[in-house]
């Protein structure tokens, strides 16, 4: 009992702080921009709206504030004046809109009370409601709704307090009034949730695309090292295996020269053993059979075979070479078949029924891999999840600091174009 009695009492000295952050310090959220992601339609809708409804209720209002017959005072069409303006301030500053129209309800209530006639709806009347509806309204579209209550009930205090000193007969009406208000931070907090969580729903939606992006990337990159890690450890074979042939090739080699040669070899073994120790688990993780998991990687002598399997499964391919025939750096010829293999994969994939063609220029200090399609004669198979086409392929390229770039051409066909440097500049 002594534990409970301490918390009542630290809630209790706590109390007026909270309820000055709450009702007071603490900000509201933002008002987002028009078009922004997870904006609500109906929010210009509402402010014309309320732009509309302001002045009529303003109007609706006077008559509560005149006795029968009387003129109207200048007091009364200020305070109507002031309500209505508050009202629409609700639209920008809902929490301090909240406390003006509060402030002006129990001033109204003592000048109603004074000129209303026996039976008349008292402390609210139907202006009264309305006013105090709306700004609760636009307070619960912009607080959580543990603020929204809290401002429920201060309303409703203020209004039943404001009505205590009556001194006629009037008609109670906060039964009525506090249902149709409470109605109304129901809606709006409502309408808050339906928001946050449609901006939350697309928020989450940019992650997952960027986090699927980056994970393609990943992939994408783990399969050029795993080829990359082939092709050098293939050329890191070859020369542990001529150093240690190298002796032989020789008439009495020196003891300098086979000394030499073994620092090679051993440099050669060491260099190929850490190389398969780093990047072992990107073998460790291909599932197909040895044979092609250890098959040699391709180049663009194979380019009549990859295009002959193109050709098979029902594309028109035609292949053109400019420019003198040399070999490239592996990494340069590896790349270069890849960006061919996967462009080609991409027009059977989204182009049925196009005709391709394959350009292969040498240049002075680079070879351009281009390859163009036609427009497709059917539409194409719905895609069945994220490719890593033109990914892969840019990636390729940058890895060697070479370019890429792909682009519609006229008639629906499409091209890719890569420029690739002649050595690897690794």
């Amino acid at each position: 009992m002594t534990g409970a009695g301490d918390r009542v009492g630290r809630a209790l000295r706590h109390a007026p702080r909270a309820l000055y952050e709450d009702l007071w310090n603490a900000p509201v959220d933002p008002l987002p921009p028009q078009g922004a992601p997870g904006t609500p339609v109906w929010h210009p809708v509402l402010g014309m709206l309320l732009v509309l409804a302001a002045p009529l209720i303003a109007v609706w209002h006077v008559p509560d504030l005149v006795a029968h017959g009387a003129a109207v005072p200048a007091y009364a069409v200020l305070l109507v004046t002031l309500q209505a303006m508050a009202l629409l301030a609700g639209l920008w500053r809902p929490l301090y809109a909240w406390w003006a129209s509060l402030v002006l309800m129990v001033v109204g209530v003592r000048i109603a009370e004074s000129v209303s006639a026996p039976g008349d709806p008292f402390p609210w009347t139907g202006a009264d409601t309305a006013l105090q509806s709306l700004a609760l309204l636009l307070l619960s579209l912009r607080v959580r709704p543990g603020r929204s209550v809290l401002a429920l009930a201060v309303t409703l205090t203020a209004g039943a307090v404001s009505g205590l000193p009556a001194t006629q007969g009037q008609n109670w009406s906060m039964g009525t009034g506090a249902a149709v208000v409470a109605t109304a931070v129901v809606i709006g907090a409502a309408l808050r949730a339906l928001r946050v969580t449609r901006t939350q729903l697309v928020a989450q939606s940019g992650l997952t695309a960027e986090e699927r992006s980056r994970r393609t990337l990943l992939e994408e990159r783990t399969r050029i090292a795993r080829e990359l890690h082939d092709v050098v450890a293939h050329h890191m074979s070859v020369i542990s295996i001529q150093a240690q042939v190298a002796p032989h090739l020789v008439e009495n080699p020196s003891d300098e020269l086979r000394e030499n040669l073994a620092g090679i070899r051993e440099n050669a073994v060491e260099a190929l053993a850490e190389l398969r120790r780093v990047l072992g688990v990107l073998r460790s993780e291909d599932t197909g059979a040895d044979g092609v998991r250890h098959a040699p990687q391709p180049t663009l002598d194979r380019l009549d075979e990859l295009t002959g399997k193109v050709r098979t499964a029902g594309i028109h391919v035609d292949t053109e070479t400019t420019g003198n025939r040399r070999p490239l750096a592996p990494g340069v010829e590896l790349s270069a078949f890849r960006i061919v293999q996967e462009a080609l994969s991409n027009v059977m994939r989204h182009a049925p029924g196009a005709r391709a063609r394959v350009e292969i220029g040498y240049h002075g200090a680079a070879v351009t891999v281009r390859v163009a399609n036609t427009a497709p004669a059917g539409p194409a198979a719905p895609s069945t999840g994220i490719g890593h086409g033109l990914l892969g392929m840019r990636e390729r390229a940058s890895m060697l600091g070479g370019d890429l770039s792909h682009g519609q051409l006229p008639g629906g066909g499409w091209e890719v174009v890569a420029t690739l440097p002649l050595e690897d500049p690794a």
